[in-house]
């Protein structure tokens, strides 16, 4: 797609879509482990741009706010921010530090490295500054909570806007690199008591598994005053949950996991992947995305494989259904070699849907595109029904591989006819008169809010399938897939 397209797709949805809010994170809190360590250091998550939009489309007050930064100089609280992330040093143990200009900060002291992600989350879990419309001078002043122990008394030292970013930059950077100097550590035992809870000391115990985890703990000492809104916050921020039919693959890692129920479902073969999805659709993700699904049942076997269940009762599984034989003659019919059947557990049989069983009478068991050779109107049919296909493309996309046979229209009338095929979960569809892209999820089409927002998740433009918009409205409208996803 040219950028052209890409700027009027952004500019169409930006006017015509209803900004509707996404379904809460599927992730489950785990005191062991809030944040992993590659994502707490990852300084080139954000550009000084982008902390600006994040900022501005929050509506806070931070969006038009400028003040010192550390050293004085007046800056914009973006800009503050990417500073303390991206272009900050450690000078600490150097005599006359506080002194330093930036080139001689560059020159002398250590570079640090901070996910700015992070300091967002950081100033909404101390603050609420990233949405906080009309915040008091306190909240400014003591914005990430550094130097301010839970006794009271903060250390007049570090007040401001700009000390205090880049303080609680420098302070979790040094967790990072030096963790044996503080009191958690990974892979070490702590129990923490609930302050409020409703039952008297009820206690919290937590093993932080990485540095990450543990250097929050050092922050802030509470699982469920500080830390347990720090992990909502993040995943709302910056935690992207795709839409089932996605194929999601970890970076650096091998296996490719469908999201089906938002669940994760890994597939054990490269048959069972490639015999029923385009490889050319799988998402590369951070882990820490993948691990916010929960895992599902695995996905074992390739399209049309014939199975034997531990009882004896044998299916042929068809998409996400497992159809048995009602007899011995209707799995002869079908002509399958007993030898391709091969042993299943009930977890794996379980995980597919019970489909209507094959006899000896069933046409087409793995389904047919027939035509009618009178009207030319061609239909799908699985089952004993039929689907009319409503556009040519389906034959092209859905249907590839799949051989047209003609009939006449009485067969065709053996047939109960249901609603007009539609494409599955994951497909990435848009109608010839908009640039409009939509993801289809749930039998819903799910608008996404702009260009940005659609190559930031991942997806490719080449894998847009247009459709008539007479296919289009069979879908209803879905949730906007936007930033906050």
């Amino acid at each position: 797609m040219t950028k052209f397209k890409i700027i009027l797709f952004f500019c169409f949805l930006f006017c015509v879509l209803c900004f509707a809010a996404q379904s809460a994170s599927a992730s489950v809190f785990d005191p062991n482990y809030i944040i992993s360590d590659a994502e707490i250091l990852n300084s080139g998550s954000m550009s000084l741009e982008s902390i600006k939009e994040f900022l501005k489309n929050k509506g806070g007050y931070l969006a038009n706010y400028s003040c010192p930064n550390a050293d004085g100089i007046i800056k914009s609280a973006a800009e503050i921010i990417y500073d303390a992330a991206v272009n900050n040093y450690d000078c600490d143990g150097i005599d006359s530090s506080d002194d330093f200009t930036l080139a001689e900060k560059k020159q002398k002291c250590a570079p640090i490295a901070i996910n700015p992600q992070f300091l967002l989350v950081l100033l909404q879990k101390e603050q609420s500054l990233i949405e906080e419309k009309s915040p008091k001078q306190s909240q400014l002043d003591w914005a990430t909570g550094y130097g301010c122990p839970d006794g009271g008394g903060c250390n007049s030292r570090w007040q401001g806007f700009g000390k205090q970013v880049n303080s609680a930059a420098l302070q979790f950077f040094d967790y990072m690199s030096n963790p044996h100097y503080y009191t958690y550590k990974a892979g070490e035992i702590y129990t923490f008591t609930n302050p409020y809870s409703t039952t008297q000391n009820e206690t919290t115990v937590v093993t932080p598994v990485n540095s990450a985890t543990a250097a929050l703990y050092n922050y802030t000492p509470h699982v469920y005053n500080g830390n347990y809104n720090f992990f909502n916050i993040w995943q709302r921020y910056f935690t992207r949950l795709y839409p089932d039919g996605s194929l999601l693959q970890a970076e650096g890692e091998a296996g490719v996991w469908l999201i089906q129920d938002n669940k994760k479902r890994p597939f054990l073969t490269r048959g069972a992947l490639t015999s029923r999805f385009n490889e050319n659709k799988i998402i590369t993700v951070k882990k820490a995305d993948l691990d916010s699904y929960e895992k599902g049942t695995a996905i074992k076997f390739p399209q049309y494989s014939v199975v034997r269940s531990p009882r004896g009762t044998i299916f042929l599984l068809v998409d996400d259904k497992r159809r048995g034989f009602a007899d011995g003659e209707a799995f002869r019919k079908i002509g399958i070699n007993p030898e391709e059947v091969v042993g299943a557990s009930w977890e794996d049989i379980n995980g597919y849907e019970e489909g209507l069983p094959i006899t000896a009478t069933s046409t087409y068991p793995t389904g047919a595109l027939l035509q009618d050779n009178t009207t030319g109107g061609v239909y799908w049919v699985s089952e004993g029904e039929k689907a009319p296909i409503w556009d040519a493309v389906f034959l092209k996309t859905k249907f590839k591989n799949k051989k047209i046979i003609p009939v006449p229209p009485e067969e065709l009338a053996g047939y109960g006819t249901i609603n007009p095929v539609v494409f599955e979960d994951g497909e990435l569809v848009k109608s010839p008169n908009s640039p409009a892209v939509y993801i289809i999820a749930n039998n819903k089409k799910r608008p996404v809010i702009s260009g940005k927002v659609f190559e930031s998740l991942g997806y490719k433009w080449e894998n847009i399938i247009t459709v008539s918009s007479k296919v289009l409205y069979l879908y209803d409208q879905g949730e906007t897939i936007d930033e906050a996803n």
